[in-house]
Order: C-alpha cells, then structure tokens, then sequence
C-alpha cells in the first residue's frame, strides 16, 4: 500500500503530492532557506497526508475496484488555498470518480462569541447581556484538507491521464478511448471531445495512451496513442476532435 504510484510538483515546486497504491496523497513541503544552510533547498518534509480513494466491489461484473492513485494534478493557485485532481487507476459502474480537493491553512482561532460557548454549543440568549468584539489569536499551524467535488460517470475504460486547461476553469480527463472535457463547476456531465471507439470492437487497432493540453493556448491540446503517434488538436476547428489538425 505505501508503494508510490504517481507523484506531481504544484507549479511554485513548494509543494509535492505522491500518491500511493492504498488510495493515499501525501503532501510534501520545501524546507525555506536557512542562513546556515542557504543552499540547501532540496529538503522536503510532510505537510499532509489524506484518504483521496478507497478499496471498491463491484458487484455487477465481480470485480475489486483498485484505490491507488493513478494521476494527480494542481490547479493553478488563486488564493492562499491549494487545489488538486486525483483519480484512482480503474473504473467500474460504481466508482467512476475524479475528485477535487482543497488544501488549506488555519493557524488562528477566533475566540468570544457572543451566542456561542468555548465548546462551539449555543448559548441561551436570555444569558447574553452584553456584546463582544470576537478576536483571532494564534494557534499552532492546521492544515485541513476537504472534497470539493466529484466529477462521476465519466469513463467507461481506465483513466490514463488528467490536464488542466490555462484558462483555469476546464480540465480534461482521457482513457482508452476518448477523451472529456470537464468544468470545474460542473461534476454530473462532461463534453466528449475525442472518441476513437470503433463500432465493432473487434476494429480496434490503437487506444488513448495519453493526452495534455497547452500551456498557454485553452484551444490547443494533444494526445498520444499505442502507435507511438502524436496527434495535435484545436477545439476551434470543430466539437469533436477526432480530425486532428496536425
């Protein structure tokens, strides 16, 4: 379970999430510079760890859903929280998932309630006499990690690779045989944007081996196959991108 199956750098190289065949991501941080060792930057230590998928059945086809994780992704930084995609290395009927998660700091707690005791639990009101100004004080530092969303129903094969888009609202995902793109506000639906599948099965000759959009241009993005060819498509030209431009 603590074999590292994937691992990703966010875009600053702060931060660096693994993943790992038990479903887990761990997240580590650069140690900053230090006057005595002022080139030694290559240390990182443990900010984070968090459950992102769990062992599955599927009941339907008998078969064990895998939870290691097979991609993780950043999204490019906003605010002060961090965000990333991960995905487990297989599919089935119940567990067609690519998760959102968001990565914060909290190393301040706000203290005196006015309706509200140490405990968190309701005050009764007719013992509120006077009022109070709360105030944050300093806390040692919690990093929480929480699901943001769940992007469901979306592949039917395995799950090979994830990129987020530049224009940081759409990212896409690709398997065996298409490719989707998502937005990030929308879990329940996807646009199919590269469909290789033959009628007949028995016509395959290639699968979707992998797939990454431009860094600068939201239009662009190329894929790759098991013939070792690369194909370059422009979202412009048409909906379905099954007619690479180059």
């Amino acid at each position: 379970a603590d074999i590292i199956s994937t691992v990703e750098f966010n875009h600053t190289g702060e931060l660096l999430a693994t993943g790992d065949k038990g479903g887990r991501v761990v997240i580590f941080q650069r140690e900053p510079e230090s006057k005595n060792e002022p080139y030694n930057q290559g240390e990182y230590n443990v900010y984070s760890t968090f459950q992102s998928h769990e062992p599955e059945f599927d009941y339907l086809k008998s078969l064990e859903i895998e939870e290691k994780i097979n991609k993780i992704k950043w999204l490019p930084q906003q605010n002060a929280a961090h965000s990333l995609l991960s995905t487990n290395v297989v599919f089935s009927f119940k567990d067609k998932t690519i998760k959102l998660w968001k990565i914060t700091e909290r190393d301040k707690r706000p203290e005196g309630y006015n309706l509200k005791d140490e405990e968190g639990k309701l005050k009764d009101l007719s013992t509120v006499t006077s009022l109070q100004v709360p105030v944050l004080k300093p806390m040692d530092l919690m990093v929480e990690v929480t699901p943001r969303r769940i992007f469901a129903n979306g592949h039917t094969y395995h799950v090979n690779s994830i990129s987020v888009n530049s224009d940081c609202e759409t990212y896409m995902s690709a398997d065996d045989l298409r490719i989707n793109l998502w937005h990030l506000a929308i879990t329940d639906r996807s646009f199919n944007i590269v469909d290789i599948k033959p009628a007949n099965m028995e016509d395959l000759t290639e699968v979707i081996t992998a797939s990454e959009f431009h860094p600068h241009h939201c239009n662009l993005f190329v894929y790759s196959s098991s013939k070792g060819s690369l194909r370059l498509c422009d979202m412009r030209a048409s909906a379905l991108c099954d007619k690479h431009s180059k």
